[in-house]
């Protein structure tokens, strides 16, 4: 796992610095998987580990949630030779489209860029169950999740990353004063 996070560093997908998180939380470390998903090699490298780890699980298919998990998917299937499908939102719930399907006998493994609070996951895995499917875990590049997530799924992570966050009020990067707060994340900030 040292070495992914090497990797990560290195392609920039790893960053240090002032964050705002989409929970509205402030954090000195921010996981921009795309960065790592530009580099086929370099993911495939970082996914290996990984899939090395699932690979006795008899999986049929390895299911993403848009957007993030898409690419992650692809090249987890690719690895285990087996098929890749998405998930996406319709109507502000996450479901199968574009003619992908799963049913009673697929044992599926639901693949994220990173898993923070696993919502995302959880919606994708009552989309696939509600089907007839069994999902078996959750696989992901980087796993953010803090200790007291309650989460019902095995993960199978690349990185373990134990990135401290902090109430806007609170943060201790704030009161340093000297770097400017980013938002790299897609999605807008909770607001109170």
């Amino acid at each position: 796992m040292q070495d992914n996070l090497s990797i990560m560093k290195q392609c920039g997908a790893f960053l240090e610095g002032h964050f705002l998180l989409s929970s509205g939380l402030h954090s000195g470390g921010y996981c921009q998987c795309a960065k790592l998903l530009r580099f086929p090699d370099l993911a495939a490298k970082v996914l290996k580990t990984v899939a090395d780890r699932v690979r006795e699980l008899n999986l049929t298919k390895v299911c993403g949630p848009a957007m993030g998990g898409v690419v992650v998917s692809y090249e987890l299937a690719r690895q285990l030779g087996v098929e890749s499908i998405f998930t996406e939102r319709e109507n502000g719930e996450m479901r199968l489209r574009r003619g992908f399907s799963v049913g009673p006998g697929d044992r599926v493994l639901i693949a994220e860029d990173v898993v923070t609070t696993g919502k995302s996951t959880m919606e994708t895995v009552r989309a696939l169950e509600e089907q007839g499917a069994e999902v078996i875990g959750a696989a992901c590049v980087a796993d953010r999740r803090a200790a007291d997530c309650e989460f019902r799924l095995p993960v199978y992570a690349a990185l373990r990353l134990d990135i401290k966050t902090y109430a806007p009020e609170a943060c201790p990067i704030c009161a340093g004063g000297k770097l400017k707060l980013e938002k790299p994340g897609s999605r807008e900030p909770k607001k109170d």
